[in-house]
């Protein structure tokens, strides 16, 4: 019979893994504080490439958020990108429960395609589960990349100090999963706790 992979180690994606986000809320709200059109605020966040280049770590917080209040004509500081961003994500319960159920002495983390100023929003979304992710957010923008780029992943493991070979890697695009897979990793992808419970099993984690 072939062996069954085992992990030793959890690493999760936040956005529709932990939690479900809507963009469209979020651009609405900060369209609501500018007071201006929702088509300005998209043309500024997603158009123009600037959530992009901070989610890959090619421009500072300060830079962004100076950048984004030029462009929708309002000024944003983290308060009021914080606000926005946290209107727009709400933890799946679901998935929570499951993987709160799991033996506590399991090490979780996080890795995330979004811009530093995210590692912020992980802990005060999933509630319960922060302290098993304490220290261990890792936000894309400062790795210097993105996924699905193998490079980050190996950033990520080295910062928390895991090794690719006993490290599972669950995210909502499969895309994602293969460049996580081309960096050594285990991983699969889930998008919902019936998901997440049959890949944990799988593994050996649940």
């Amino acid at each position: 019979m072939p062996v069954r992979p085992r992990a030793r180690r959890l690493l999760l994606d936040f956005d529709n893994v932990l939690a479900r986000y809507r963009r469209e809320v979020r651009v609405a709200h900060l369209a609501a504080h500018a007071g201006t059109r929702f088509s300005r605020v998209w043309q500024a966040l997603y158009e123009s490439g600037l959530e992009a280049r901070y989610d890959a770590g090619q421009v500072a917080t300060a830079d962004y958020l100076r950048e984004l209040g030029e462009g929708i004509g309002a000024a944003v500081d983290e308060q009021a990108w914080l606000e926005a961003r946290l209107a727009a994500t709400t933890a799946d319960a679901r998935v929570l429960a499951r993987l709160l159920a799991l033996d506590p002495a399991l090490p979780m983390a996080v890795l995330t395609n979004n811009g530093e100023l995210a590692a912020r929003v992980v802990p005060r979304v999933v509630g319960p589960l922060a302290p098993r992710l304490e220290g261990r957010v890792l936000c894309s923008g400062s790795l210097g990349g993105r996924k699905p780029d193998p490079r980050v992943y190996l950033l990520a493991l080295e910062r928390l100090g895991w090794s690719a070979a006993d490290t599972l890697f669950v995210d909502d695009l499969f895309s994602n999963v293969q460049g996580a897979r081309a960096a050594g990793l285990h991983a699969d992808s889930v998008r919902d706790a019936r998901a997440l419970g049959r890949v944990l099993k799988r593994f050996g984690l649940a």
